[in-house]
């Protein structure tokens, strides 16, 4: 391989790698409690509407609207008082003209009752009559039945994730049971004679295992299985053993590939050995991260990191987590968490790629500031010390202080 490869922009290098996927993923049904975070694998409609019934939305009277209309203070309706309606048990009673029940948040309603006057605008005028000092509509201070949810209505697609709220709209129509995405199983090899795992005393010219450690937690946060296989040495036999016996366990397969020039067309060629097509992108418009290696083997993604910690996690939040969710059938990403800020220094790039500096988030008179992290891409605590990273556009040729940027939050 050359080390003059050709790069592409990170959008473009991703739908080519997306073209090689399998088209949908793999189901499994989980328990509706267990299902944060996780992606539907089909549309889920409401089973029942909600409410079953109609109910109160506030501590009242309920009547009949029209025996109302057009009660005022120094006017009021006169409606007899029948009983009241037990809480969590169907009323036994049906509401007749002129008359009235009390009813208290979440209550049924009676039937024959279409509305609801507060308790505020109602007095007692003597044993089992009440006065309505104000009309009501009908259908106020109630919920219909369906109002929250019709019967059959669509609640999500197939492919989206499920947020604590959503939990809470499965539960409430007892629907404690669905079927979900299978999480992808995704590799993770460590690269490099000089690697050695956290718990070894690193001797000189030795560093730890930093990616397979912060990656692994990407895949996580993204809703994949991280698995990881060890550390392999630079040699090519080694690598594509210990590559091939990865890939075979799992759903997509990761490599901090290194980042001299020898070690880079190695991992190139063993993954382009591994299955058809083979290497996709060699190289993208990116800084940290330029080296990036893109390739599929018979449906399943591989994704060559640069072996120094910043790049390797800059190309996992923009090849790794997408391509987890779309082995997962998302259509589209999770919105980013990102803010605008000022920046406080200058920050230099070149047209035509788009940089990713790591920042820390400061307050200056009340207004957001992001202040830059400088330093090299081997510095796993520039990220550890910052709350995000600045996107400089590929158009840009450089930010001046003072100017308003993105920072993308970790």
């Amino acid at each position: 391989m050359s080390e003059f490869f050709t790069v592409l922009p990170p959008d473009e290098a991703l739908a080519r790698l997306f073209e090689h996927l399998p088209p949908a993923p793999q189901p499994e049904g989980i328990s509706t409690a267990e299902a944060l975070d996780r992606v539907t694998f089909e549309v889920i409609r409401a089973p029942a509407s909600l409410p079953a019934f109609p109910r109160s939305t506030m501590d009242g009277y309920a009547v009949r609207a029209q025996d109302t209309f057009g009660a005022s203070q120094s006017l009021p309706a006169y409606l007899n008082l029948i009983g009241e309606v037990p809480m969590g048990r169907a009323p036994a009673f049906t509401l007749a003209p002129a008359q009235a029940a009390l009813v208290h948040t979440g209550g049924m309603l009676p039937p024959g009752a279409d509305a609801v006057v507060m308790i505020e605008v109602s007095q007692k005028a003597r044993e089992g009559e009440i006065e309505i000092l104000k009309a009501v509509a009908p259908g106020e201070n109630l919920l219909r039945v369906g109002d929250d949810i019709a019967e059959g209505a669509e609640i999500f697609p197939a492919g989206h994730r499920l947020r604590p709220q959503d939990l809470g709209g499965l539960s409430a129509l007892g629907l404690t049971y669905i079927t979900v995405a299978r999480r992808p199983r995704v590799a993770l090899l460590a690269t490099g004679d000089e690697v050695v795992p956290p718990e070894a005393e690193a001797q000189p010219g030795q560093v730890r295992d930093v990616n397979s450690y912060s990656v692994a937690g990407q895949i996580a946060r993204a809703g994949g299985i991280p698995l990881r296989r060890g550390i392999v040495p630079d040699d090519f036999e080694a690598l594509r053993s210990a590559a091939k016996a990865a890939l075979a366990e799992a759903d997509a397969l990761v490599l901090s590939a290194g980042s001299s020039v020898s070690v880079r067309d190695m991992t190139a060629e063993v993954v382009n050995g591994l299955g058809q097509p083979g290497l996709l992108v060699h190289g993208v418009a990116v800084k940290p991260g330029k080296p990036t290696i893109l390739a599929a083997a018979e449906g399943k993604p591989i994704i060559g990191l640069p072996g120094n910690p910043v790049s390797a996690m800059v190309i996992a939040d923009l090849f790794v987590a997408p391509t987890i969710y779309k082995l997962q059938g998302c259509p589209a990403l999770p919105p980013r968490q990102s803010v605008r800020a000022r920046l406080t220094h200058n920050i230099a790039s070149q047209a035509g790629r788009v940089d990713y500096i790591p920042a820390r988030l400061i307050t200056r008179e009340g207004e957001g500031w992001a202040e830059p992290v400088f330093g090299k891409s081997n510095q796993i605590f520039t990220l550890v010390f910052a709350d995000g990273m600045i996107v400089i556009p590929r158009d840009a040729n450089g930010v001046s202080a003072g100017e308003t940027v993105e920072v993308r939050l970790f």
